[in-house]
């Protein structure tokens, strides 16, 4: 059995751990969606990401590498995903391809026009693994904690674009 499918019937068969995060960007509706899939430029635009590397591309879905800096012990967590993008509908489906800690993760984005900007909105549904250095819970305040930080920091990093070229 791959460690594919061992995460997705992980997925039918345990529980679920859910964080539901969201920011207002105010910036045009395609200059966001333009750079939050902009997966190669990851390094640049979160700043917990040291690479991300393309593995495969089959029209919106792409399968990549992602590299974090090193943690406090040194280690430098990796891991390959699976995301398709629908233009269409401005939103995101995701997979962790290799779980590491996780027995599964799969996360959604969703990008959505308001009258203030553009609500960017992430969903992460997971659940870790028995091996795994820490419990859902845990996790779920982890990911909570350090979504608020990279979603502010990306919405600095658009706006500020988007200032730069309207003027």
């Amino acid at each position: 059995m791959t460690e594919a499918t061992e995460a997705t019937e992980a997925a039918e068969t345990t529980e679920r751990a859910r964080t539901d995060n969201a920011i207002v960007i105010d910036a045009p509706l395609e200059l966001v969606w333009d750079i939050t899939n902009d997966v190669e430029s990851w390094p640049r635009l979160f700043s917990e990401y040291e690479t991300a590397e393309i593995l495969h591309r089959d029209g919106d879905t792409i399968r990549f590498r992602l590299t974090m800096h090193p943690d406090e012990n040194g280690t430098r967590w990796s891991w390959v995903s699976e995301r398709t993008a629908d233009p269409a509908t401005h939103t995101v489906r995701s997979r962790r391809v290799e779980t590491g800690p996780f027995a599964f993760m799969d996360i959604f984005w969703e990008f959505t026009q308001e009258p203030e900007g553009v609500r960017m909105r992430w969903v992460q549904e997971f659940h870790m693994s028995p091996r795994a250095p820490a419990d859902d819970a845990a996790m779920t305040a982890h990911i909570n904690r350090n979504t608020r930080i990279q979603m502010e920091l990306i919405r600095d990093r658009i706006e500020a674009r988007a200032r730069a070229a309207a003027s």
